[in-house]
């Protein structure tokens, strides 16, 4: 057997592993009604998909899913938790409208991607114009030897800006929220016991 080739299937079967937790995280969350479990459920996936994106070599992607998903909004969501209930209420029965225009938007979202280049194409438009120019000239350009730093800093230094902004925006906004609730002296529901 090619050594080259074993790598790859090995690969392969760690993505399935990782995407089959996935999905059976999801499945539990989405099944839970006791809203502490689905919150530290939500933590678990936040950390499978940072693994998942670290097995594809994206490890800025899986830094950022690890603090931000794992980390700040679970934080987020056990301090919502504190100010409410911990039980889910019933909701209405299944209704079939939403339902449908869910599975068409997926339909839709899957024939949109049967036009995409094969997964790791090196002739893919990506690898022909700018990845090149990032890999050879970076260094020099920027001054700065690690390219994923170089790219989030300083090719991307206004995305990145405006998403650490929208970041904060959102950080802000809850704890305005949270707080304006405190001062107006409206009563604060006590969590319900376990």
């Amino acid at each position: 057997m090619d050594p080259g080739r074993g790598g790859c299937v090995i690969d392969a079967l760690i993505d399935v592993f990782l995407l089959g937790l996935l999905v059976i995280v999801a499945v539990a969350v989405g099944q839970s009604r006791n809203l502490l479990v689905a919150v530290m459920l939500t933590g678990i996936y936040s950390l499978l998909s940072a693994s998942w994106m670290l097995v594809l070599d994206a490890p800025d992607v899986a830094y950022t899913e690890a603090a931000v998903g794992a980390g700040v909004s679970t934080v987020l969501m056990l301090g919502t938790l504190a100010l409410t209930t911990r039980e889910e209420k019933p909701g209405p029965a299944l209704e079939p409208v939403p339902l449908v225009v869910a599975l068409i938007t997926g339909l839709v979202l899957l024939y949109g991607t049967l036009d995409m280049p094969a997964f790791g194409d090196p002739a893919s438009p990506v690898h022909q114009h700018v990845a090149p120019h990032y890999l050879q000239r970076s260094g020099e350009e920027m001054g700065i030897q690690n390219i994923i730093t170089s790219v989030l800093a300083s090719y991307r230094g206004y995305d990145t800006l405006g998403e650490t902004s929208v970041v904060l925006t959102a950080a802000v906004g809850v704890f305005a929220l949270l707080g304006g609730r405190r001062r107006r002296g409206a009563p604060v529901p006590e969590a319900e016991a376990p």
